[in-house]
């Protein structure tokens, strides 16, 4: 039934040799990688808004300006991740960038940041859209956290389908949600040119206002930067692409780059005319389709777009996080099961995590974005620093031809990155302060694991001067709860590998029964010695390790090892288990770390 399940949702499994058909074409590859940078013109002008609105509505001509410094902090980050493409062609982004150009703990704090900054991504996305849902349908306000659990599970496994699957599902609402978007800007521009639009309805740019402030116009900055969160996905995904991978992954990039910024630019300008204030019942993408269009069919066509790309969004965590994990497990920094692949060729195990990972964090802060931005906006900008600062690096040291343009523009996207960030913290610390614990908890894990792993490898490893030393014999215990066929199985099996030694031995909980049973066996097994052992506290676990201490202790005076035999019966039905004690369960889970005991165990299949 579960392979039937599995089937089902997931397809049916792909041969290795079908991998190079789960790469993505630039088509495909902009839909799936640039979704949740595009769609962030949907929440990204609004946060500017909101923070401008502190002042007054006189105050928003200023979001006309501040998008003009988000659109230049776009350009550098672009330009700055196409000189990371071709640099680094295997793919890591940032990870890679700062560990080899800064440090490795420069690169665990990337690669840290830019795993949490992925569930993030799809927690922040999947929110957005049951926001926009509940914007056209507020009765469904209620259900929002429910819709977005929901939504986080039909994308996991929708993903586990495959990269090139979930890709072609993907491309037909992003490009219908740009090209509702370039619909909607067509429109409002038009009414705005036939002068539809009143003047009133805004504040001209320049008007002087009161209370605007320099800290107050950097606050509002950094939140529209979170329009830029996602940009880097392409650079960790370059794997991904069709041959030759770096190019196409850079017009990628290039094309991904000039729709956010057209997109962005023509939210803020159209909030602008508006006159479009933000509140908490209705986004300000539907506002401004509510006033170009009204409550017809386009405003719900593009409402329904903006909550499909909004979820969908979510995929560029899922596409990105698994490469991610990949190049940190290579490392030996996280578990090795996130380099695995499965049935159909995707990292699986990184995509079922984050699902889980995603849906922990909407459940905690109820699926409210505006809560999960800042955090999310900061735990980008954090390693963006950090790419920026490794390139500049890399210039300097290497200076290849023309490396004083890629410096600069390194350098000037460094500096914007930091200054971003910094103003989260500054301004939004009650929102941001879990990046200060988490960053340096998951450090410390990324290290520890590293340690693991390799204290492993010299432990494993073939020594000729200092060879494991030879087992001259085998010393056999076969625990026994009765006089059974399960038990005749497991001594036919015994005796049929000749130990030196062969032990059975029962534990009684009453000498009585002791007694009764040494003389069954007796007459049974004659040549087979018996031990018995009463147990007073009724403990099973207590009388036979003692036992097996005091046997072990005599078999390495004699350089035997001692093996425990366990007889174990299979029923035909897994929910039988929980009719019977499984004491050989429990007796297995005791001794498996018992470095110089070897585990046997005899299954005897149940017809019944």
């Amino acid at each position: 039934m579960m392979g039937f399940i599995k089937r089902s949702l997931i397809g049916r499994p792909l041969k290795s040799s079908e991998l190079m058909d789960q790469k993505l074409s630039k088509t495909k590859a902009l839909a799936i990688l640039s979704s949740d940078a595009l769609s962030s013109v949907a929440y990204g002008p609004e946060q500017i808004l909101i923070v401008l609105m502190a002042v007054g509505a006189a105050a928003l001509w200023y979001s006309v300006p501040i998008a003009v410094g988000v659109i230049v902090l776009l350009v550098a980050l672009i330009f700055s991740y196409r000189q990371v493409i071709y640099a680094y062609p295997h793919g890591g982004g940032a990870y890679i960038v700062s560990k080899e150009n800064i440090g490795q703990n420069a690169g665990l704090i990337a690669g840290g940041s830019l795993l949490v900054d992925y569930i993030l991504t799809v927690a922040v996305s999947v929110s957005a859209g049951t926001d926009a849902i509940t914007s056209a349908f507020p009765s469904l306000h209620h259900y929002g956290v429910l819709m977005a659990v929901i939504f986080v599970i039909l994308l996991t496994i929708l993903n586990l389908r495959g990269v090139t699957e979930s890709a072609t599902i993907l491309a037909y609402p992003v490009y219908l949600f740009v090209l509702s978007l370039f619909i909607l800007m067509g429109v409002g521009i038009y009414r705005i040119a036939n002068g539809e639009v009143p003047m009133a309805a805004h504040t001209a740019v320049g008007t002087p206002v009161a209370g605007v402030t320099l800290f107050l116009l950097l606050k509002a900055f950094a939140s529209g930067s979170s329009a830029l969160t996602g940009v880097e996905a392409i650079s960790n995904a370059i794997p991904n692409f069709r041959k030759p991978a770096p190019v196409n992954a850079t017009r990628t990039l290039l094309a991904m780059g000039g729709l956010l910024a057209i997109l962005f630019a023509g939210i803020v300008f159209l909030a602008y005319y508006y006159g479009i204030v933000p509140n908490a019942h209705q986004t300000v993408v539907s506002q401004i389709a509510e006033e170009s269009f009204g409550r017809g069919i386009m405003y719900f066509i593009i409402q329904g777009m903006t909550a499909l790309i909004l979820v969908l969004a979510a995929n560029t965590g899922f596409s990105a996080f698994p490469l991610l994990a990949v190049n940190l497990s290579k490392d030996k920094y996280i578990p090795r099961m996130f380099q695995i692949r499965g049935d159909r060729l995707g990292y699986s195990n990184g995509i079922i995590l984050l699902g889980l990972a995603a849906i922990v964090l909407i459940i905690l802060f109820g699926g409210k974005t505006e809560s999960l931005i800042p955090l999310y906006a900061t735990g980008v900008f954090i390693p963006f620093t950090l790419a920026q600062s490794g390139m500049m690096k890399k210039w300097w040291k290497e200076r290849p031809k023309g490396w004083q343009g890629k410096f600069a523009i390194n350098m000037i996207g460094a500096i914007i990155s930091f200054t971003v960030a910094a103003i989260f913290f500054m301004t939004k610390f009650t929102h941001v302060w879990p990046i200060l614990i988490f960053i340096p908890v998951i450090v410390i894990i990324f290290h520890r694991i590293k340690l693991h792993y390799d204290s492993i490898g010299p432990q494993l490893k073939l020594d000729a001067e200092n060879p494991m030393p030879a087992i001259d014999g085998n010393v056999m215990i076969i625990p026994v709860s009765g006089i059974t066929k399960m038990v005749e199985n497991s001594i036919n099996y015994v005796q049929k590998l000749h130990p030196e030694v062969l032990i059975a031995v029962y534990i009684a909980f009453d000498k009585d029964e002791m007694k009764a049973f040494e003389e069954k066996w007796n007459k049974w097994q004659p040549d087979i010695r018996l031990v018995t052992l009463y147990s007073p506290y009724r403990s099973i676990i207590q009388p036979l390790t003692k036992f097996i201490d005091k046997v072990e202790k005599r078999a390495r005076e004699n350089n035997y090892q001692v093996s425990i035999t366990i007889p174990q019966f299979i029923p035909k039905k897994g929910w039988h288990n929980i009719l019977h004690n499984q004491s050989s369960m429990l007796i297995k889970a005791y001794l498996l770390y018992r470095r110089n005991v070897v585990l046997i165990t005899i299954p005897f299949k149940l017809l019944k």
